[in-house]
Parts: structure tokens; sequence; C-alpha cells
């Protein structure tokens, strides 16, 4: 069905622009890369709905792989379909591939990772504020009674008290079922702005057109023959079955990658893993992007690729079927109560992911001053978080 007031569709080059733009500087995990994705996306450029936004971020909760890239093929999704989806993703992906690929090539060569500690803990404290920023500005659409406030504060408590993928998908469960409970006899209400709509030319026939492109990234791997065939798609398919079988973000992908890579095929040392995983917290992006650094010590550069593929790109197929499947059944009443109970729950969550962020900052006064004062820069001056990270990081290095 098509909108009642369509508005420009937005180009490929924009859509790749601002995730490029964003996983320059996303600095600290997938919460500060889904904060500035709603940032850039809903708050400024108003592309999506914040109700958009967090069903996103709900439906990515469920389903296995990293949540962050998972979000964003969403978004692009919704921008443009499938096409939209693979634009996304690579421009997400590629900023941090190439800097661990830079860095794990020196670390092979000369063995040390570079000195960018005192850097990084500047980065927790703004990333912090800007994780606060997100939940302020989805909060303020969503937690719009007693009910709804109930729900974020008891997600909140939910994911600080127990934490792990099955308190998250509790907490999801739960408050749709509350959702059905409480709002479906209610006046729930319908959007009548078209960005909460698909921008899409093909919405309603998304299974004709998952992109050709995107089932077809595999084969991208093929000119990179430096290596036999057979490690390229070892490394492969283990990437890609971890992608499709591991649910819960990174906290939990660590320890079972660890057991996969380290202990089951003796790709790299006990020391190279938890280097890896120190790179992909030092570099902006997703954490998961180490995994190029393993596939780099196996295969080279080819190898880089092949595991970068397989950790990423299972799940966000997944994701973009799924929301193919979720647009057209969102607007069934039963299913709206649901949402607007999963809604400030998520809010909650991403609440209670600030305060885990925030945990991990220098006790110091300096830790308070940049949160304050990033805070402040994000939700009175409106400055983007993308400049709010590098600052931040500058004003560390130099007081820590």
């Amino acid at each position: 069905m098509k909108d009642a007031r369509p508005s420009p569709q937005v180009s490929l080059l924009t859509i790749f622009w601002i995730f490029f733009r964003i996983a320059c500087t996303s600095f600290g995990g997938f919460m500060v890369i889904i904060s500035m994705v709603q940032d850039t996306v809903v708050e400024r450029r108003k592309l999506l709905s914040h109700q958009d936004m967090l069903d996103g971020i709900s439906l990515a909760s469920i389903l296995p792989g990293t949540m962050a890239v998972n979000v964003i093929a969403y978004v692009g999704y919704r921008l443009r379909g499938a096409t939209g989806a693979f634009v996304s993703a690579v421009a997400a992906i590629l900023p941090p591939f190439t800097l661990i690929v830079l860095l794990g090539t020196a670390y092979f060569r000369w063995g040390e990772l570079p000195a960018v500690s005192k850097a990084f803990m500047g980065f927790v404290p703004a990333v912090t504020a800007i994780i606060v920023a997100a939940a302020w500005n989805m909060g303020r659409k969503s937690v719009l009674g007693f009910r709804e406030a109930f729900l974020a504060i008891g997600a909140a408590a939910a994911l600080s008290g127990i934490g792990g993928f099955f308190s998250t998908l509790g907490i999801v469960l739960v408050a749709a079922a509350l959702g059905c409970w409480w709002f479906r006899e209610s006046d729930i209400e319908t959007e009548a702005d078209p960005k909460s709509k698909p921008r899409t030319r093909n919405g309603s026939k998304f299974s004709m057109k998952i992109n050709i492109a995107f089932l077809s990234l595999p084969a991208s791997i093929a000119p990179f023959t430096a290596f036999e065939p057979g490690i390229l798609l070892n490394i492969l398919g283990t990437f890609a079955g971890m992608s499709l079988l591991l649910f819960g973000g990174h906290y939990v992908f660590i320890p079972v990658i660890q057991e996969i890579v380290v202990t089951g095929r003796g790709w790299v040392t006990h020391q190279e893993f938890v280097d890896a995983v120190a790179m992909g917290q030092i570099t902006p992006g997703p954490l998961m992007v180490s995994a190029a650094f393993i596939g780099l010590k196996v295969a080279g550069f080819a190898g880089a690729v092949a595991a970068t593929v397989g950790i990423f790109t299972p799940s966000a197929v997944l994701m973009v079927v799924c929301a193919g499947l979720f647009t057209r059944v969102k607007e069934l009443t039963l299913v709206k109560a649901a949402l607007r109970g999963i809604r400030p729950a998520v809010v909650g969550m991403i609440a209670a992911a600030a305060v885990v962020v925030g945990q991990t900052a220098a006790p110091v006064w300096t830790s308070a001053a940049i949160f304050l004062s990033a805070l402040a820069a994000l939700l009175y001056v409106r400055v983007e978080g993308m400049w709010v990270i590098p600052v931040a990081g500058a004003i560390g290095y130099l007081v820590y």
C-alpha cells in the first residue's frame, strides 16, 4: 500500500554516507552505534519515526547475530528495501574492517598494539552520554503514562539485575504480553507520518527481491585466491554458523568464539584472541569486526574478508527477511498493542546499557565532567555524536 503523502526517496549514496560517518566514530559497542543511528536518522534527518527505530531494536534483540549490524540493516531496509540494507551494512562495516586489518597487519609484524588506552578512557563517559541521550529522546515518544513508565523501569531493573540473552528475550516477551493486555482495547495511535512506513518501491514484494547482491555477497571473496579455497570456505562457514546460532550480543559471542577459534580450530593463540577483542573495543563500529583479525591470521586479507562476511551477512539477511514480514503484520491491532508494550521496555534496556557502560569509566572527576559536557552538548546544543566522541578521546589522551 502506498503512502498517502509520499516523500522523496533517500538516495543510496546518502544512506552510504550516513552510516559510513557513524561507523568512523561509533566507539564503545553496539548500543553506541544504535544510539548514533537514532540521533542521525530519527532526530536530525527525520527519515524514520521513533517507533520505527524501537521496533527495529526490538526485532534485532530476539534474532541471532550482531545486534548493531542487524539494526543498521533494518534501517537501511526501511529506507530503500534490501538494496538499502546492503548499502547501509557495508558502509557500517567498511571503516572498522579497514582499521582492524591495518592494526592486525602491524600487530603480526611488530607484536604490539598502538598506545590508545588514554584516549579510550575519554571515550567511555562520552559513550555513556550518547546512550543516555538516545534513551531520553526515545523515551519522550514512547513513555506516555504510568504503564509505559512501569515497563521501562521494570525492563531496566531486570536487565541490570540478571543480564544475558534470555533476560532480554524474557523482557521482550513479557512486555509484549502486558502490551496486549493493557493496550489492546485502548486507542492505539496510528502514525500519519509517512516516515513510519517503508520507503521502498517494492514494500509488499520483499520476498521477490531479497537483493541478489546480499545473497551473493560470499562470492565477493572470489578475487582473493592467494590461499586454498578450502581454507576460505572453512573460515566463511565457521563464522557464518556462529552468526546464525549465537544470541545475546558480543558478551555471549566472545567466550563461544574463543572456544571455537582457539581451542577447537587452533587458528589463533589465547593471547592473540584477547588482543583481537581489544582491537575490536578500541576501534569504532561493531565489536565482532574483530573476526577480521582472526581471518587475517589464518589466510591473510582474503581470510579477513571471509571471516567478516561470515560473521555479519547471514544474520543481516535474516533480519531483512523478518523486517519484510514484520511490516506486513505490524498494523494488526494485537501487534500494535504488543509493540506499544515493547517500545518502553526497549527504552529501559537502553538506559540499563548506559549504566553498564558508565560503570567502566575511570572513577575520577574528569569522567564526570566529560559525561556532563557531552550530555549537554547532545541534548541542548544538538551536537552530533560523531563529533562528541573524538573530542572526548582527545581530552582523555591529554588528561588521563
